[in-house]
C-alpha cells in the first residue's frame, strides 16, 4: 500500500488529510487521536459555518483554501445526504462610523468571489434579509451556510477505514523519534515506525512540534469562545446570520447571532483568554499552560496592544448585562432573558509569535519526515479538504509532485 503514513490529531483537518491519502493510494494511514471520539475539541466545539470568505485578504493562503475548501464541503455534503443550510450572513454595519471597515470587507468579498454578495444601503433594505435586525448599510453573503462538523469528520473517518486506514481513538502521542529516514511514533500503550508523520494537532500542536525538536515560535495562545443560546420561542428574531463589522485593529470578529444546521440560534462568541489549552470554562485552570503564556516573550507586546480589548471581552464573560448590551445592538427586541443559557463553549488554538504577533494565515514546518500544522485559524474547518490537498501537494508529497 505504499508509505506508512501517521496523521496526529483526529479534527476534521487531520481526518480529511487521511481521506485524501487513502483516496489517492499514497500510502498505510493510520491517525492516532487522544480523546476518545473525534472531533472533540475545535471541530466539534465551533460555530458550525461554512464561511465564504468575506473578511479574508484576498490573494492570501487563507482566502483561497477558503474560496476552493467551501465548495468540496458542499459538495461532500450533498453526496453524503449530510444537512447543508445556506441560511446567509449579514454583516451590519450599526452607525456610520463602520462604514469604511463595512466597505473594506465587500472590496476583499468580491476579490475573493465571494458568490452573490449583495451591498445593502438603509435599513428597509436589511429588514427584507432580516426583519428585526437594526443597522444603517450591510453586505448579504447568501449562500453563508451551516452545516454539522462533526458529522462530517465522522463520514470522513467512515471513508477511511472503508479505504483501509486506520482511526486509532483513544491513543496520545508522547514521543517522536527520527530514525534515519523514518519516524517512530509512541503512545501511552505502543509504538510503531512510519515512513511520514503528519501532525495537526490544533490546541496541542506546539507541544507536538517540540517532540520533533522544531521551533518553539508559533506557540499556542487559547481562546476561550462563550455562546449564549436563544430561546427557542424567541429564534424567530434570526433568520440566518448577523455579524457585526470587525474592529480592524483587534483579531477577532466580536458577538454575532447564528442560526445553526438543526434550528437553533446562539449569540457569541466573545474572545477570552482561557487559563488551560482546553479550558472550556473560567474553573477549568492549568497553572502550567498559564505560565507558559505569561512568560512567553510575546506576552508584554500583546499585552500592551490588546490590554482594553481583553478587560471588556472578560467583562462580558462575567456579567451577563455586558454581552448581552453587545448583542441588543443589533436587534433591539432581544430581551435579556432571550439569552437563556451558556451553551458549549470552544477554545481556539491561536499560533502567538515570539514577538506578540498573532499569525493570521496558515503555517506550516516541515522536519525530516514530519510535516508540522502549526497554525490553522478559522476557516480551517470549511477549508479543511481543501488544505489536506494543498498539504499533500506542497510540503507531504511536494518532492514528488514538483
Amino acid at each position: 500500500m505504499g508509505e506508512r503514513i501517521a496523521i496526529i490529531g483526529g479534527g476534521i483537518v487531520g481526518v480529511a488529510i487521511a481521506r485524501a491519502l487513502v483516496l489517492r493510494g499514497l500510502g498505510d494511514v493510520t491517525v492516532f487521536e487522544k480523546e476518545d471520539r473525534l472531533a472533540a475539541h475545535q471541530t466539534g466545539r465551533n460555530s458550525g459555518v461554512v464561511h465564504a470568505g468575506l473578511y479574508y485578504q484576498p490573494g492570501t493562503l487563507k482566502a483561497q483554501l477558503c474560496a476552493a475548501g467551501r465548495i468540496s464541503i458542499r459538495d461532500y455534503c450533498a453526496e453524503k445526504n449530510l444537512p447543508y443550510r445556506e441560511v446567509g450572513k449579514l454583516v451590519v454595519a450599526v452607525d456610520e462610523s463602520e462604514l469604511p471597515a463595512l466597505a473594506d470587507i465587500e472590496r476583499r468579498a468580491l476579490a475573493n468571489g465571494v458568490p452573490g454578495l449583495v451591498r445593502l444601503d438603509g435599513g428597509a433594505q436589511l429588514r427584507e434579509i432580516e426583519p428585526h435586525v437594526a443597522g444603517i448599510a450591510a453586505v448579504h453573503s447568501p449562500h453563508t451556510a451551516a452545516v454539522d462538523y462533526t458529522a462530517i469528520t465522522e463520514a470522513m473517518a467512515e471513508d477511511v477505514r472503508r479505504n483501509g486506514g486506520t482511526i486509532r481513538t483513544g491513543h496520545e502521542v508522547v514521543a517522536l523519534h527520527l530514525e534515519g529516514s523514518a519516524v517512530r511514533v509512541r503512545t501511552a500503550d505502543a509504538e510503531q515506525l512510519f515512513d511520514r508523520v503528519i501532525a495537526c494537532a490544533g490546541l496541542q500542536s506546539d507541544l507536538v512540534a517540540r517532540l520533533v525538536g522544531a521551533d518553539p515560535s508559533p506557540k499556542i495562545l487559547p481562546f476561550r469562545g462563550e455562546y449564549w443560546a436563544l430561546d427557542p420561542a424567541r429564534t424567530d428574531l434570526v433568520r440566518g446570520m448577523i455579524y457585526p463589522v470587525p474592529d480592524p485593529r483587534f483579531p477577532f470578529l466580536g458577538v454575532h447571532f447564528t442560526r445553526g444546521v438543526h434550528d437553533d440560534v446562539h449569540v457569541g462568541p466573545n474572545a477570552v483568554p482561557a487559563l488551560a489549552r482546553e479550558g472550556y470554562s473560567w474553573l477549568a485552570v492549568s497553572p502550567k499552560d498559564t505560565w507558559e503564556s505569561l512568560r512567553w516573550p510575546g506576552a508584554a507586546a500583546l499585552a500592551q496592544q490588546h490590554w482594553r480589548m481583553g478587560i471588556d471581552e472578560i467583562s462580558g464573560s462575567l456579567v451577563k448585562p455586558l454581552y448581552f448590551r453587545k448583542a441588543r445592538r443589533f436587534i433591539p427586541e432581544l430581551r435579556m432573558r432571550d439569552l437563556t443559557h451558556k451553551t458549549a463553549a470552544g477554545v481556539r488554538a491561536q499560533a502567538w509569535g515570539s514577538d506578540g504577533a498573532l499569525l493570521d494565515d496558515f503555517a506550516v514546518d516541515q522536519v525530516g519526515p514530519v510535516t508540522l500544522l502549526r497554525n490553522a485559524p478559522s476557516p480551517a474547518a470549511t477549508s479543511s479538504m481543501a488544505i489536506a490537498d494543498h498539504l499533500i501537494d506542497h510540503y507531504v508529497f511536494a518532492r514528488t509532485t514538483d
